[in-house]
C-alpha cells in the first residue's frame, strides 16, 4: 500500500500511510458490522428468543437510520473538527459493538444497533473526504478505492468470517471481535491521524467545484444503484432459476463476483486520478453490458457465471471512480457534498430492491434483470450526454453593446 503511493506521488508520510490503514481497518469493521447480523439471525433469535423476522429488524432498522439520517447528521456537524469528529465516532463504534455483545435482550441489541447505524451515517462522509486529505491531489483515486476496497474485503470476507465465528463460538463473540479491531484502529489513529487544519486544506487542494456535473453525477449514482439494487438483491434466484445452477455453486460464484471487484480496485483507482471523466463511463458500461447480457444469454451457465463476475468488477470499479470524481467537483462544504453521495447510493440501493420485488412479482425475474441493465444503460446516457455538452465547443456571447466593444474571450478549459 505504502509503495504504490509513494511511488505514484512525492511527500507521502509514514504516519499519513498508517492512518490509512487505520481508517481502512475502520471502514472494515463499520462495513462488516452493517450486514453481520443477516448470517446470525438463527443464533441471535434462538439466543435472545425472538422471531427471525424480529430479528431480521437488525438489518432494516440500520439501513433505514443511515438512509434518513447521513445528510442530516452530517450538516449537523459540519463545524465539528474532523479529527475530533472522527475519534469520536470510532470510539463510539467500539462502545456500540461491545453493548451488542453484552445485550441481554432483544431490545437493548436493537438499541446498540441504532447507535451503530447513527455512527454509520456520519462516519462515511467523514471518513474518504479524511483519507483522501492526508496524501497529494495526485493519487487521491488510489486512496478512494483503498477505503471502498476495506467495504469490499468486509462483503467477500468480513460477513462470512464474522458469520463462522458466531456460528462457531456464539454471535456475541462476534461483535466482540468487531469492537476489539475497532478498538485498535482507534488507537492507530489517535497516534497518527494529522490535525484536521492539514487534513482539510490538502482535501480542498486542486478541487474544481462544479455544480451541474455534481447533479449529473448524484443522478448517475441513483439510476445506477437503483438499476443494481434490483439485478444484485435477486441475483441468487436469477442464478438458481434460469441460469440452472445448483444450490452449492452459488456461494463460489459470488465469491468469485467479489473477488473480481477486489482485484480492480486499485485500477480504478489509477484511471480515476489519470482520466477521471473517462474513468466514470467505463464501469457504468461494462455493468450495463453484464446485467443486459444475464438477461439475453444468462440461460447459458459459463455466460452467466462470466457476466456475474464482471458485473463485480464493474461496480466496485464504478463507486471508485464516481466518488473520486464526486469529491472533485463537490461544490460547498466537501463532508456535506460526500454525505449527499453516500445517501444517493444507500437511496438507489433501497428503492431497486423494492422495485425489484415488485417487477418479479408482476413479470418474473428475469425482467427483474432487465430492469437493472435498463437503468445502468440509462445512467450511462446521462454521462455520455454531459461528456458530449462539455466536448462541444460553445461561442462566446458578444458583449454588451456590439462585438468591437469588449475584449476577446479565452476559452474555457473543461477537465480530462
Amino acid at each position: 500500500m505504502g509503495r504504490a503511493l509513494a511511488g505514484a506521488a512525492s511527500g507521502v508520510r509514514p504516519a499519513a500511510i498508517a492512518a490509512l490503514g487505520a481508517l481502512m481497518a475502520a471502514t472494515f469493521c463499520v462495513s462488516t458490522t452493517e450486514n453481520l447480523p443477516a448470517g446470525l439471525l438463527p443464533e441471535i433469535s434462538a439466543g435472545l428468543g425472538v422471531s427471525l423476522s424480529a430479528a431480521g429488524q437488525l438489518v432494516t432498522g440500520y439501513a433505514v437510520v443511515v438512509a434518513v439520517l447521513s445528510v442530516p447528521l452530517t450538516y449537523a456537524t459540519r463545524r465539528v473538527p474532523r479529527r475530533p469528529l472522527l475519534l469520536g465516532l470510532m470510539a463510539l463504534f467500539v462502545a456500540a459493538s461491545l453493548a451488542s455483545a453484552a445485550a441481554p435482550t432483544f431490545g437493548l441489541l436493537l438499541a446498540s444497533r441504532a447507535v451503530t447505524a447513527l455512527v454509520h451515517a456520519v462516519f462515511w462522509a467523514v471518513v474518504t473526504v479524511t483519507a483522501t486529505g492526508l496524501f497529494p491531489v495526485a493519487v487521491r483515486g488510489r486512496v478512494v478505492a483503498m477505503v471502498f476496497g476495506a467495504t469490499s474485503l468486509a462483503t467477500v470476507l468480513g460477513v462470512p468470517a464474522g458469520s463462522w465465528i458466531g456460528q462457531q463460538a456464539g454471535w456475541r463473540v462476534a461483535f466482540l471481535v468487531l469492537g476489539g479491531i475497532g478498538l485498535a484502529a482507534l488507537l492507530t489513529v489517535v497516534l497518527c491521524l494529522p490535525s484536521t487544519d492539514g487534513a482539510q486544506a490538502s482535501a480542498a487542494e486542486d478541487r474544481a467545484p462544479d455544480r451541474a456535473r455534481y447533479v449529473v453525477l448524484v443522478l448517475t449514482i441513483v439510476l445506477v444503484m437503483t438499476g443494481l439494487g434490483a439485478a444484485f438483491t435477486y441475483t441468487v434466484p436469477f442464478l438458481l432459476e434460469v441460469s440452472g445452477f445448483s444450490t452449492e455453486a452459488i456461494s463460489p460464484l459470488l465469491l468469485v463476483r467479489g473477488a473480481a471487484g477486489v482485484a480492480v480496485l486499485f485500477l480504478a483507482g489509477r484511471l480515476a486520478d489519470r482520466h477521471p471523466r473517462p474513468a466514470t463511463v467505463a464501469p457504468v458500461a461494462l455493468l450495463a453490458l453484464s446485467l443486459l447480457g444475464l438477461y439475453g444469454w444468462g440461460a447459458e451457465p459459463v455466460v452467466a457465471a462470466v457476466l456475474t463476475a464482471s458485473s463485480g468488477m464493474a461496480l466496485f470499479a464504478m463507486i471508485t471512480t464516481l466518488t473520486s470524481e464526486l469529491l472533485a467537483v463537490a461544490p460547498g462544504d466537501l463532508f456535506v457534498a460526500s454525505a449527499v453521495g453516500n445517501a444517493a447510493f444507500n437511496a438507489g440501493t433501497a428503492v431497486g430492491a423494492a422495485a425489484g420485488g415488485m417487477v418479479l412479482s408482476a413479470s418474473g425475474i428475469r425482467a427483474v434483470m432487465l430492469m437493472g441493465g435498463a437503468l445502468t444503460a440509462a445512467a450511462l446516457a446521462v454521462l455520455m450526454v454531459d461528456q458530449l455538452v462539455r466536448a462541444t465547443p460553445r461561442a462566446p456571447r458578444p458583449p454588451v453593446g456590439g462585438p468591437s466593444a469588449g475584449a476577446d474571450v479565452e476559452p474555457v478549459t473543461e477537465r480530462s
